[in-house]
């Protein structure tokens, strides 16, 4: 990881509210233990897919989805303004589809964010408190990350320095390799938001996020 600690973090000048920010949607696993693609699964009137789209993209430009297995059928369902990449090889792990999703990313853009379609709870009014957390950060911060009840969630925001960094680990690392590396670098935020937390892994899971789940007003 000695590479990560010479990234200059002098180097970033704080750009205000026009700073851009693209979205990286992980959507390509299997669903296994599902049963069925998570991405389709229902939230609130809206697919798990469709509802981050939404959410992320009143934010972020421009909002890339990951496909890998299920990939034509969770296209054709898929609503919003959203590019897609296709993972073309899923089974080698969530950091592939994350550095496809990546080598995605348009060179303009000053920092990104990374979530799994598998976490579609997270409030628009919390997503908003992050961004501007992030476009206000410290010039040495590389991460802004939400934390609720003292426990970290997504979506991850990352400085643009570290898309090389994420771009170069090997298969065999993990992007949590990256973000241990550099806690000191990392700014947390605690929200009020336990959907930040949600992994919805099997019908559980899912049950129980719908059971729990008030139903969130759109403005």
């Amino acid at each position: 990881m000695a590479a990560i600690l010479q990234i200059d973090l002098r180097a970033r000048k704080v750009e205000g509210p026009s700073e851009v920010i693209a979205a990286v949607i992980l959507a390509a696993g299997a669903s296994r233990r599902m049963g069925s693609p998570k991405a389709l699964l229902d939230y609130q009137g809206e697919l798990f897919l469709n509802r981050l789209i939404r959410v992320l993209g009143n934010e972020c430009d421009p909002v890339i989805a990951v496909l890998g297995y299920h990939a034509d059928t969770i296209r054709e369902r898929a609503i919003g303004v959203v590019q897609f990449a296709v993972n073309p090889d899923p089974e080698r792990g969530q950091l592939s589809s994350l550095q496809t999703g990546l080598a995605a990313v348009p060179a303009d853009v000053e920092g990104f964010l990374f979530t799994p379609v598998d976490s579609p709870a997270v409030r628009e009014s919390t997503l908003q408190q992050l961004v501007e957390r992030f476009r206000n950060r410290k010039p040495a911060t590389q991460f802004v990350i939400p934390r609720y009840e003292g426990k970290r969630g997504h979506p991850v925001f990352a400085a643009r320095p570290l898309l090389a960094e994420f771009l170069k680990l090997p298969l065999t690392a993990q992007a949590k390799d990256i973000v241990h590396a550099l806690v000191p670098h990392t700014e947390y935020v605690d929200v009020d938001d336990p959907g930040i937390l949600a992994d919805i892994d099997d019908r559980a899971a899912y049950e129980q996020l719908v059971g729990k789940a008030p139903l969130e007003t759109r403005p």
